[in-house]
């Protein structure tokens, strides 16, 4: 068994990176690990409320949280402490790397809002983005970055509401409401 497989950890601990220095680090619950995609679950790691005019994230939500080791963004299911899902909250970030029991992951501003219902698409934090740098420090990852951001997006749109409900117990093999299994 590899120090990587999902049999020998059960937590890890998230390590959320940006512009070189850990912005937060909390422990989940590892859900799943299949080699490309780590799937964890963890409480809202924020202090207090944080009220983004479009979506509140408070203690007590739950986040399901899909970090890929081969694309440029991860996926987080928000639910409210009754289960109820709020949306999805995508983070473009570099690749995941997961170091024993450290998930860390490159935040690289970018983001996408998903409401439940899948009718609210929302690209956030362009200005941020830009402001960055990295366009000129490192060209092929903000390439990436942006065809991340749009790939997203493309995946978010087409489906529309109806398919967004799914249980904190639902299997993590496939994200469920507006996106396609990913």
């Amino acid at each position: 068994m590899s120090a990587n497989s999902a049999e020998s950890l059960q937590r890890l601990e998230v390590v959320l990176v940006k512009a070189g220095r850990t912005k937060i680090r909390y422990e989940a619950e590892l859900l799943t690990d299949d080699g490309t995609r780590v799937t964890v679950r963890a409480p809202w790691a924020g202090e207090g409320v944080r009220d983004f005019g479009f979506v509140r994230f408070e203690p007590g939500d739950v986040f399901t949280e899909h970090y890929w080791r081969d694309r440029w963004y991860a996926v987080k299911e928000v639910r409210d402490a009754e289960g109820i899902l709020k949306g999805w909250y995508c983070d473009i970030t570099r690749p995941a790397v997961l170091n024993g029991a450290e998930l860390v992951v490159e935040d690289l501003d970018l983001d996408l809002w998903v409401s439940a219902d899948g009718k609210e698409v929302l690209r956030l934090d362009e200005d941020e983005f830009e402001e960055s740098g990295l366009t000129q420090t490192d060209p092929e990852a903000a390439s990436a970055a942006w065809a991340a951001l749009n790939e997203l997006e493309q995946l978010a749109r087409p489906r529309g509401a109806g398919n967004c409900a799914t249980s904190h117990d639902a299997p993590a093999a496939d994200i469920e409401g507006p996106f396609p299994p990913l």
